[in-house]
C-alpha cells in the first residue's frame, strides 16, 4: 500500500477522533474518566482538530506549486495536528488512577467498559501524526 494511500485512512481516522472526542466528552456531566475535562482542554482538541484537517486536506489536494500546496500549509497543518496529539494525551489523563483517601471512582459510560476507547485513539493519533510528520519530512505526500 502506498504511502499517500496510508495518509489519507490516517486523516480520516483522525476525523473520526476529533468528533468522537467532542460526543464523548461535550456533555454536561463530562464523560468517563477520573475527573471532568475542562472546556478549554477539549474546545483546544476540537478547535486545533478542525484547523488542522482542513488546512492538512488544503496540503494534500492542493498543487505543489501553488501556495496552498506549499511546505507553509504543511507545516502549518503539522503544528495543529501536535497541538491536537498533546491535548488529546492529556485528555487522557482523566483516567489515570486516583490514590488516596477522598479519592472517587472512575465513571463509566455506555461507549466503552473503561479507558480502552480513549487511549486507542489518541494513542493511535500519535502515531497517526508521528506518520504524517514522516511523510511531510520524506516528501511521500
Amino acid at each position: 500500500m502506498s504511502t499517500q494511500v496510508i495518509v489519507y485512512v490516517l486523516t480520516a481516522l483522525a476525523a473520526v477522533v476529533i468528533v468522537l472526542t467532542r460526543l464523548r466528552l461535550g456533555n454536561d456531566d463530562g464523560g468517563a474518566g477520573r475527573f471532568q475535562v475542562g472546556n478549554g482542554l477539549l474546545n483546544l482538541h476540537t478547535g486545533a482538530g478542525a484547523l488542522a484537517l482542513v488546512t492538512w486536506l488544503v496540503y494534500l489536494v492542493a498543487d505543489e506549486s501553488s501556495a496552498l500546496g506549499g511546505a507553509a500549509t504543511g507545516i502549518v497543518a503539522l503544528a495543529f495536528w501536535w497541538v491536537v496529539v498533546v491535548a488529546g494525551l492529556l485528555i487522557l489523563v482523566r483516567w489515570m488512577p486516583s490514590h488516596g483517601r477522598h479519592a472517587s471512582t472512575g465513571s463509566e459510560d455506555t461507549w466503552s467498559e473503561g479507558p480502552g476507547l480513549s487511549v486507542l485513539a489518541h494513542v493511535g493519533m500519535l502515531v497517526g501524526v508521528c506518520v504524517f510528520t514522516w511523510a511531510y519530512l520524506t516528501a511521500a505526500v
